[in-house]
């Protein structure tokens, strides 16, 4: 059945309509990189192992974040409305929303602190920026809406401002997840990033650093960066347009997500300061697939994109998908043999769905994420997705760790088309396949906020990647154990936590590369000679997966240290692994 789902996929001749290529969308369009807090950056959904019975989104605003950026935090803005919108027709139009607005108070206007004490829960007094929101889901029946508050007040966990001031911020944000009435959970609040790409590289002329870019040498461009996420769990009946459980025989087991932001019309800006906001709401931003405004459509249309709906796509933006420019560039910088124009074979993962998976019948074309509910979730989930034979992943909606830059890159270069999936399409990437902190193993699973004092920005990965999980059409092309830059890690007989070091060492910093085989709650931390901690690079509950940590030589205090060897240790439930760095 798998084998049979991906060929589909090179025979499905369809209306060209846009596709995504490439990365996610941070300041795609050049009106909404200037509204930064109305900016969606990645949408996310699928099935959890933890909540099998349940749709889990992740929709995701505010991109590149500084975590040190106070003393104005980051947070939603009071003045947007975001959304999550669903098709559970399949005729590319919106038939329930989840609506967000967002509300925020001062304990005190006297002073210039986010928090004025030590913050150990939500309402503590000492906490005095305070944000909260009013979910409420919208059914659109025959075209008129019908509203239903699920929740008024609910708490937006904190920024993360450091351990002085939060001393547990994972149990602090924690707090703000909340359990509504039916079933449905829900968490607001500033998070990790979880998308990685080695965006400067493919935004300087779709430059791949070591082609065809599956050994690794990629830096990741949103590595120690945050991004404020509504994380949202719903009970897959309560997303079927039947209001049963999904099945292929009802034909109701398919959903259509985008997310959506918008604004009131006017704005005016006062003499003393201030801004006033009036008229109708005016959707502002958009995103289903990964980068198919970044990428495909052109600087004239691009705000027009962000605010037209899926049901027009075909009208509206047909043509730039026939000759996609990725496409042209991997022919004309690399030399790689393309399917020429006009291109049909990628048009079903990004708009129709792919039929057998997950198209809707009478499906209206129209660019978004589609998910079948009734596949369950992968033993053993693979970063490629559908193109490895995990038809859990995406493009059949997208799991945290779902490698989308890869993915979307072999499909432009035609692995889809016969004749076309063979080497260097079939291992093009960025070189970068995994996040720089683990994903919780348990709602809300986007990794806490990175640590102010002490985060790094644009780790390297040097292509040491563990064969145990790898997908098949990489193995060939991994670097062998021992190769220049790559250390093995020192692993337990018969464990399967592994840890490597990548990179030159001795050197300035080490890059810290370490899987994980199951969930766990997991510590790395580095060691001197005398066996004092030097710094703590992670801790907290982790869920499997393959993760990067960079260590820059300094401290828990931001100090330089001294040349010499250390140690780095990692520790997860009850097994080790451990590795000797040495700083020039």
């Amino acid at each position: 059945m798998k084998r049979s789902l991906i060929r589909s996929l090179a025979v499905l001749a369809l209306a060209a309509i846009p596709c995504g290529a490439l990365a996610s969308s941070h300041s795609e369009a050049p009106a909404i990189s200037k509204d930064r807090l109305a900016d969606d950056t990645d949408l996310y959904a699928w099935v959890a192992k933890d909540a099998p019975g349940a749709v889990t989104f992740v929709g995701n605003w505010v991109p590149l974040i500084e975590p040190n950026s106070g003393p104005n935090f980051a947070s939603f803005d009071d003045d947007v409305t975001y959304y999550i919108n669903i098709d559970n027709v399949g005729d590319s139009k919106k038939h329930i929303r989840y609506e967000f607005k967002f509300s925020t108070t001062r304990q005190t206007g006297a002073t210039f602190l986010y928090n004025t004490g030590q913050v150990t829960a939500l309402d503590d007094p000492d906490l005095n920026v305070r944000q909260t929101y009013t979910l409420t889901r919208i059914e659109v029946v025959g075209g008129v809406e019908q509203e239903t508050v699920l929740g008024s007040g609910l708490p937006v966990a904190p920024w993360n401002v450091g351990p002085a001031s939060m001393p547990d911020y994972l149990a602090l944000a924690q707090q703000a997840v909340r359990t509504l009435p039916g079933g449905t959970r829900v968490f607001v609040g500033p998070r990790d990033d979880p998308f990685f790409v080695d965006l400067a590289s493919l935004f300087d002329l779709l430059t791949i650093r070591k082609p065809p870019g599956n050994k690794g040498k990629g830096v990741d461009g949103v590595g120690g960066y945050n991004v404020m996420s509504i994380v949202l769990q719903v009970p897959k009946e309560k997303l079927t347009k039947d209001g049963q459980a999904p099945s292929a025989a009802a034909g109701n087991h398919i959903l259509g997500i985008w997310d959506t932001a918008e604004r009131l019309m006017t704005r005016t800006l006062n003499a003393n300061g201030t801004v006033t906001n009036s008229g109708p709401e005016v959707q502002i931003s958009r995103l289903g697939m990964p980068l198919v405004n970044e990428i495909v459509i052109p600087l004239q249309d691009k705000d027009k994109f962000n605010g037209s709906e899926p049901v027009n796509d075909l009208a509206n933006f047909a043509g730039y998908v026939v000759d996609p420019e990725p496409a042209r560039l991997l022919k004309l910088l690399y030399g790689i043999h393309v399917p020429p124009a006009p291109r049909s074979d990628i048009v079903a993962v990004f708009a129709t769905g792919v039929s057998g998976l997950n198209q809707p019948a009478g499906v209206t074309p129209g660019e978004m994420l589609r998910l079948n509910m009734t596949i369950p979730p992968a033993d053993e989930p693979k970063r490629l997705g559908v193109l490895a034979g995990d038809v859990a992943g995406f493009p059949n909606g997208r799991r945290l760790a779902d490698d989308v830059v890869d993915i979307e890159l072999r499909v432009v270069a035609g692995v889809l088309v016969s004749g076309f999936n063979v080497a260097p399409n079939n291992q093009l990437g960025d070189g970068i396949d995994a996040n720089d902190l683990p994903f919780l193993p348990y709602f809300p699973y986007v990794a806490p906020p990175h640590n102010p004092f002490n985060h790094s920005h644009h780790p390297v990965q040097n292509g040491a990647w563990s064969r145990k999980g790898r997908d098949d059409d990489d193995r060939d092309a991994a670097r062998p154990a021992g190769e220049e830059g790559v250390e093995e890690a020192a692993v337990a007989p018969g464990a399967g936590l592994q840890m490597r070091l990548q990179g030159a060492n001795p050197g300035s910093g080490s890059r810290l590369e370490f899987t994980l085989p199951e969930a766990a709650r997991v510590s790395l931390k580095v060691y001197d000679v005398q066996g004092r901690v030097v710094r703590t690079l992670v801790s907290q509950d982790a869920a499997p997966g393959a993760f990067l940590a960079q260590w820059d030589g300094r401290d828990d205090d931001g100090a330089r240290m001294g040349r010499g060897v250390y140690f780095a240790r990692l520790v997860a439930g009850a097994q080790t692994a451990e590795k000797k760095l040495v700083l020039e």
